[in-house]
């Protein structure tokens, strides 16, 4: 009795530990189909460590990915940084079979697509296409396949800058935590782009109040996000070197704050990347690449403004994209120029990050998604 009550635990507990399975999702600027381009790891909670469950094949440059609401499709930036080429795909991810299967691909409606979100519906994708300044809207079908766009808005002004801002580039597509409105950070004309999304129209966007929020001149808005309480909103300024905070209430975005994401010994050349706030909306990290490779962390005052807590290097090259797990532990980025992704254990009381032992090769990283199945 004692033997099969035994068993019985340890299949329940199995069951268990199968159904709490974290992956991680990696895309990379592989230069070669014929090379691996998307990666699959599974995360030891406990530990830290990552190991390879699959990848996939025959796919340029999958730079950017994202995952559909319910974790089954993997959607991806493909073609990016391909002359005349830029395409979004879909793929299915099986977790009991460990496989990654090709759906779809369509057009991105602009060379160098960077970024993909997905509608909390999973019926709509928006795209945007960094060297033509442009975005695109798919309908997603149930099955994971994605039909051709059925709107696609560029723009065109530039800003002050003449090598890097002759032209609007979209760096992100970032819907609002309800997901009424999305922002696109232009990094060619110093703004962010704002338009109403209304999700039961053939065609969603729709011109906001605001169309959008000016940005300071010269700092080149790359990537956004949201508070978890909904009441204030970052963009990481890529030329700047700065993060800019916003109150934000029903698509209108007001700054509070401007601060920078480098230690006060850099005085230019800055390369700012990423953004992302812990779960417990504590604390904001932004990466920082080219001199710096690293992580600068910071607390989130009761009124939404940022107190440096600290720098956490990556370990690499050119942290391209980061993300943090849904439970707040980990924190994984990608370092595109030295290939190699890093896990750190983070501290919920300090916001601080540790290393933990080992990196993980993979030519041309670029993009992380961690997703608890």
């Amino acid at each position: 009795m004692k033997k099969t009550l035994s068993v019985m635990l340890m299949i329940l507990s199995g069951i268990k530990l199968s159904a709490q399975d974290t992956y991680v999702f990696f895309g990379s600027f592989n230069r070669d189909k014929n090379t691996e381009g998307i990666y699959v790891y599974r995360l030891d909670t406990l530990k830290g460590k990552l190991s390879k469950v699959t990848s996939f094949t025959g796919i340029l440059n999958p730079s950017f990915l994202t995952l559909s609401p319910n974790g089954k499709y993997v959607f991806a930036c493909t073609e990016s940084k391909t002359k005349n080429g830029g395409s979004v795909s879909s793929f299915e991810f099986n977790p009991e079979k460990k496989t990654l299967t090709l759906i779809s691909s369509q057009k991105s409606g602009g060379e160098n697509p960077v970024y993909v979100s997905a509608h909390h519906n999973g019926k709509w994708l928006i795209v945007g296409n960094y060297t033509e300044g442009s975005t695109s809207v798919y309908p997603v079908l149930e099955n994971g396949k994605i039909e051709p766009y059925v709107q696609n808005f560029q723009f065109s002004e530039g800003s002050v800058d003449p090598g890097r801002q002759e032209r609007a580039h979209i760096h992100a597509t970032v819907f609002s935590l309800d997901y009424k409105y999305v922002f696109l950070p232009d990094l060619g004309a110093d703004k962010i782009r704002a338009y109403q999304f209304e999700s039961d129209e053939a065609e969603p966007l729709k011109a906001a109040e605001v169309p959008f929020t000016q940005a300071p001149v010269g700092s080149g808005p790359r990537h956004f996000t949201f508070h978890p309480n909904g009441k204030f909103a970052y963009c990481i300024e890529e030329m700047g070197g700065t993060v800019s905070a916003y109150a934000y209430e029903d698509g209108r975005l007001t700054s509070i704050q401007r601060t920078n994401t480098h230690s006060d010994k850099l005085k230019d050349d800055f390369e700012s990347s990423d953004i992302h706030i812990s779960p417990d909306g504590r604390f904001l990290y932004a990466s920082n690449r080219g001199i710096e490779n690293n992580i600068a962390i910071f607390a989130i005052q009761n009124d939404g403004t940022l107190k440096t807590a600290g720098y956490q290097p990556t370990g690499g090259k050119h942290p391209r994209v980061f993300a943090i797990d849904s439970t707040g532990k980990f924190v994984i980025t990608t370092n595109a120029q030295s290939g190699t992704a890093t896990v750190f254990r983070r501290n919920p009381e300090t916001g601080l990050l540790k290393r933990i032992r080992g990196k993980i090769k993979m030519k041309g990283v670029s993009s992380v998604q961690i997703r608890k199945y």
